[in-house]
This record gives structure tokens, sequence and C-alpha cells, in this order.
């Protein structure tokens, strides 16, 4: 009884420390984003700004007009990349899923480049909300397309090589589209499919903010019904849930966040895979209720980290986030495969 005591101790000791550190960090990247760039602006000027709306013009427009919707937004998509990582390990039951590597991002970037190049042409303008639901769209069909290979695939390496032909097939396609485009096109298309947050604004913030916000809301107040699937589909079905409509629901949370990530920010690799490794890795646990915060933390954490490398390294020439991402993350998801094969 006393060791079982002293082991919940040490369990709560470590969900409190894990959380701490990251939402440290969180403000310390938040803060330290604001202070750098080409322009640099103190923190006495930064604060003065921020609660006060009051300092130089120039300062003022660089922190509430640049750099604030793009922190906010690098927060916000990180964190919802995460958790659609997240929900595909669940859906799966494998570590190695998650949206870049399955083919799901590709197919939203495939229908988002068919609004920029063709519905634009046409339309003229479109909306945010017009980008996010082509790009919810794609990633639907394209998971759609991974659930007819797991019917009959059940090998997860199997899998990941069905998922890379489906970007492969999508990439082909969006180049197809691309080779009858008009230059300018083609040079917006260029540079969102490199994946970034430059160029957000207060609009992208409030629409990110309202969709990743409901959908993470959703997620966390799933977490009993994720816990009792991660159990396995007999004791999900015994403790009484409908198996077939709580997939559906994962898939299309799964879909809406990846969507709403490529749709603002373009393709962004390897976070949703190794950012829910690790979190779980920190918190020695695989509990929703507990990862499913972390990991949207955790997923900002890491996302604005990459986007201060992205911006600063090679400054006044910026990288794509999605290159600094795969940076950090591809030797994380090597280093997970490693184990696995060892572990069999």
């Amino acid at each position: 009884m006393e060791y079982s005591y002293k082991q919940n101790i040490g369990k709560y000791a470590r969900y409190n420390a894990v959380f701490i550190l990251l939402i440290v960090a969180y403000i310390a990247l938040t803060i330290w984003n604001i202070n750098s760039g080409s322009v640099d602006i103190s923190i006495r000027d930064i604060c003065k700004i921020i609660f006060t709306g009051e300092g130089e013009p120039i300062s003022y427009n660089i922190i509430w007009k640049i750099r604030l919707p793009r922190i906010l937004t690098a927060g916000l998509l990180g964190g919802a990349l995460a958790l659609a990582g997240f929900l595909l390990q669940t859906f799966f039951n494998n570590p190695i899923a998650g949206p870049f590597v399955l083919g799901i991002s590709s197919g939203a970037k495939l229908f988002v480049a068919v609004v920029m190049i063709v519905i634009l042409k046409y339309a003229g303008t479109i909306s945010s909300l017009s980008m996010v639901g082509a790009a919810f769209l794609g990633s639907l069909i394209s998971m759609g397309f991974v659930l007819l290979a797991a019917r009959k695939v059940r090998q997860m390496p199997m899998l990941l090589v069905t998922g890379i032909m489906i970007s492969y097939i999508c990439s082909a396609i969006t180049e197809f589209l691309i080779t009858f485009a008009k230059d300018s096109d083609i040079v917006n298309l260029h540079n969102w499919s490199q994946g970034s947050f430059s160029g957000m604004d207060w609009d992208s913030v409030w629409v990110c903010t309202v969709i990743v916000g409901i959908a993470t809301l959703t997620v966390f107040l799933l977490s009993k019904p994720i816990g009792a699937y991660q159990m396995g589909e007999s004791y999900a079905q015994s403790m009484g849930l409908n198996i077939k409509t709580f997939r559906v629901v994962l898939i299309l949370l799964s879909s809406l966040l990846a969507g709403c990530v490529t749709a603002f920010a373009g393709p962004i690799s390897f976070v949703g895979i190794a950012v829910p490794h690790l979190i779980k890795l920190s918190l020695n646990t695989s509990k929703p209720i507990i990862v499913i915060p972390a990991a949207f933390l955790g997923g900002g954490v890491f996302c604005l980290f990459c986007d201060y490398i992205a911006r600063t390294v090679f400054s006044p020439v910026e990288l794509s986030i999605s290159t600094v991402t795969a940076m950090f993350g591809a030797p994380i998801v090597i280093v997970m495969l490693i184990r696995r094969q060892g572990q069999r």
C-alpha cells in the first residue's frame, strides 16, 4: 500500500514537471520569437507595446501586424498537427502513423492547389474558410484511400509505403496543374507548398483559433472513449462504445486538424509523429486525458522553436518550416523504427 502511494506521488510529480516545463518553454519561445528578427526590439518596449498599446509606430506594427500573428498561428497549428498525429496513431494503433507520412497532408495540398490555381482564376478571391474546407476534403479523400489499403494490408511498413505512393500521386497531379497555371499562381503555390508561418494576419489567427479550438476541445472530451479504444476494440465495445461511429469521428477530427494546418501553413513534416512520441516518453504514459493537452503544448513548442530557426539562422533568407521540422523530427522517427525493430 505504501509502495503504491509513493508510486502515485512520483507519477503525478512527473506529470506536473513535464507540464511546467512545456508551459515555461512555450512562454519563453513566444518572448524569444517576438524579440528576434531583423529589427531588434527590447523586452521593455515589447511589454509596453503589448500591454499598453504605446510605442514607436514601426515597432508597434512589427509586433502587432507581423510577429504576434505569426507566433500565435505557429503555436496553434503546431498543437493541431501534434493532435492529428496522436489521433492517427490511436486509430492505426501504431506510433509511426502521421498525416505527412500517410499522405493525408499531400491530399490536402492537392485540393488547396486546385483552389489556388483553378477556382481563384474565376472567383478572384478566396476566404480562409474555403481554403480550410478544400484542405479538409483533400485530407478526407486521402484518408479514404489509406483506409482502403489498410483493409488489404495488415503490416504497417506496407501501409506506410502506400501512404508515400499516395503522396507521390497527389504531388504528380499538383505538378500537372502547375503546368497550366499562371506565373503569379505558380509563385504563390510554390511559396505556400514549401511550408511557412509567414504572412499570417489576425484573420488567420481567429479562424485557426475557432477551428483548432473546437476540434481540440472535442478531442479532449473524447479522452475516455480514446482510452477505452487504446485497450482494444473488444474492451471498448464492452464499455458501450460504438466502434464504427467512433472511428469515423477520429477520421473527421484528424483530417480537420491536418487540413487546417495545410491550408494556412502548407505541408509540415514529422511533427505529427515525433511530438506525440516524445510526449508519451516524457510522461511515461499513454493516458489520453494527460497526453492530449501535453501533445498540444508540445506541438506548439516544437513549431515555435523550428520557426525561430527557420527565420533567423540564415537571415535574411528564410528556410521552409518543413525543412527544419524534418531536420529535428526525422532522426526521432528513425530511432523509433530502430527501437521497434529491436523489440521484435
